[in-house]
């Protein structure tokens, strides 16, 4: 094999891996070609190889990112159809959270399976940076946290199907902080969520990460109806479009090679 095909090849593993999510930034060629001990040149060859089969793209003048592996899962803009069935119909925000319900939870079963010390670490920063965060504004921590849970659970297809929704994923978190926590009793009800997830999963605890996580995201389906029923009508504000910072959960992070078992 060639070096750059071993190149490329190590490239993909790390985006199957999760290391590198759908729309993130790859490393420069100066940086790659550090870490990987080889040249410019040959880095150079792999990327065009791993653009070539539609596993990344370049933006002129900004770099090169890794596409949407999966179909029909590129990030959602705002300006998407999609977005705005979201914004023109109610009952799509339940849609999305019978998705978040499902995949979420089987994500937090195998993170608790497959968290590697690094994942652990990750998640424990985010929910830390959670709990530091005003409870009635935490719409992008909430979200990195459950994000870093998804990632650790180095399933491939879950990872690119959620990071590939992730914008309108994220819309159900901005749904959950603007309705619910303002409300004490809600608002203490998903903090004991979020810390029983996080104990769950970083204990490795498959089966009650799984039972948690998706009760969690169904308490937040009940209680934004109930909301309607009651005839209160829900906040439907968008996320401000503020991008997560280097190192955050799900925002840029390092690079990293380290295989992953599964």
């Amino acid at each position: 094999m060639a070096i750059s095909q071993e190149v490329s090849y190590r490239l993909e593993r790390l985006i199957l891996d999760g290391g590198l999510a759908p729309g993130q930034k790859i490393p420069s060629e100066r940086q790659l070609a550090a870490r990987l001990q080889v040249s410019r040149a040959i880095i150079r060859e792999a990327l065009h190889e791993l653009q070539g089969r539609g596993v990344i793209e370049t933006r002129h003048g900004k770099g090169s990112f890794v596409a949407s592996l999966v179909p029909g899962t590129s990030d959602v803009s705002e300006h998407s159809p999609l977005m705005h069935l979201f914004e023109g119909h109610p009952r799509t925000l339940y849609d999305l959270l019978e998705v978040r319900e499902q995949l979420e939870g089987q994500a937090a079963f195998l993170a608790a399976q497959r968290a590697t010390n690094l994942d652990r670490h990750r998640i424990t920063k985010a929910y830390r940076a959670l709990e530091d965060t005003d409870p009635l504004s935490n719409a992008r921590p909430d979200h990195g946290f459950h994000l870093a849970i998804v990632e650790a659970s180095h399933n491939p297809i879950l990872v690119h199907v959620l990071s590939g929704l992730k914008n309108m994923m994220l819309l159900t978190v901005q749904a959950a902080v603007s309705n619910l926590n303002p409300r004490e009793t809600m608002r203490k009800t998903i903090e004991r969520h979020h810390r029983q997830l996080f104990e769950a999963v970083t204990a490795g605890k498959p089966l009650a990460a799984r039972k948690v996580a998706m009760a969690h995201v169904r308490f937040v389906a009940d209680a934004l109806r109930d909301m309607e029923r009651e005839g209160t009508p829900l906040i439907r504000a968008p996320v401000p479009a503020v991008p997560l910072p280097p190192g955050h959960p799900g925002g840029q992070s390092g690079l990293d090679f380290r295989r992953h078992s599964p």
